[in-house]
């Protein structure tokens, strides 16, 4: 079903129209806590890291 690519960019133009759009206090509700996640994560791996540096350097010696 191959279209010609004016077609093409004329219906995805009337498709983003049709998209609900998040309202600004939302998406920045939302990144607060795609960061605040990405934080915890963070700060999680880097304890399981120090956690296993250690105990690897206790099985070493």
């Amino acid at each position: 079903m191959a279209t010609s690519p004016i077609t093409f960019l004329k219906e995805a133009r009337t498709e983003l129209g049709k998209v609900v759009w998040p309202k600004r206090n939302e998406t920045v509700k939302l990144t607060a806590v795609v960061i605040g996640v990405s934080v915890g994560v963070g700060v999680f791996i880097g304890l399981l890291d120090i956690i296993f540096t250690k105990l690897a350097e206790l099985l070493l010696k």
